[in-house]
């Protein structure tokens, strides 16, 4: 006798900041609103309206099998971390640390979302996060003149990624060095933002488009 089929559930647009962050969290793991409810328990209808309705009250025990399906935390998935920097736990107890390819290195750059950029400024190094792309091999993104990322410009620069999952004490980093411009030619700057993966989240004008040209690329990873 064959098996029930589960109902199919359709991807709606995720509303409110916890079903933000569960569909956020399953597109990070490649995984569909049916598997993510299989491995938790519950019925996809459930899960369909966690990540579509602004739930107040949700179920804790269904949050919490959530979270461990999706490999994460309850205060992530609900936000409570959101003032914390990541990397509170304790450390596993026998992690194992490898050193990343430079494909590995460019897999992970490639994804696009925020870095850090480490600039030189008359007042010391300064690090600020950046929304960036990767066109053409090297880093791109915008900001505005005068701004503190535009002062890399012509200058040495260092722009790190990291992820850290706090839920199992693991996570990778990925350091870029290299030399920053700012991009002078139109007909390039509007080929980057035509292929630019997203605008500033800082908001405002930043039309000025800057290049970080790779010499050197490592990275890491920490598991356990």
């Amino acid at each position: 006798m064959a098996e029930p089929k589960q109902p199919t559930v359709t991807e709606g647009r995720p509303s409110g900041d916890l079903g933000r962050r569960l569909a956020a969290r399953r597109a990070q793991l490649g995984l569909t609103r049916e598997e993510t409810a299989t491995r938790a328990g519950m019925d996809p209808g459930y899960l369909q309206h966690l990540e579509e309705h602004a739930v107040t009250g949700p179920d804790q025990g269904a949050l919490l099998r959530l979270a461990g399906v999706l490999e994460t935390t309850l205060a992530s998935l609900t936000g409570g971390d959101a003032d914390r920097p990541p990397g509170p736990g304790r450390a596993g107890r026998t992690p194992a640390f490898t050193e990343l390819s430079r494909t590995e290195c460019g897999d992970l750059l490639s994804a696009h979302g925020v870095g850090r950029l480490a600039v030189s400024t008359a007042q010391g190094p300064v690090i600020v996060p950046v929304n960036y792309s990767v066109i053409d091999g090297t880093i791109v993104f915008r900001t505005a003149r005068g701004a503190t990322p535009s002062l890399g410009a012509g200058n040495k620069v260092a722009f790190e990624i990291d992820r850290i999952d706090d839920a199992f004490s693991q996570g990778w980093s990925v350091l870029v060095r290299g030399h920053a411009r700012i991009v002078t030619d139109l007909e390039e700057a509007e080929r980057l933002a035509r292929q630019a993966y997203s605008t500033p989240w800082a908001g405002g004008r930043r039309d000025v488009w800057m290049r970080v040209e790779p010499y050197a690329v490592t990275g890491r990873r920490i598991t356990v």
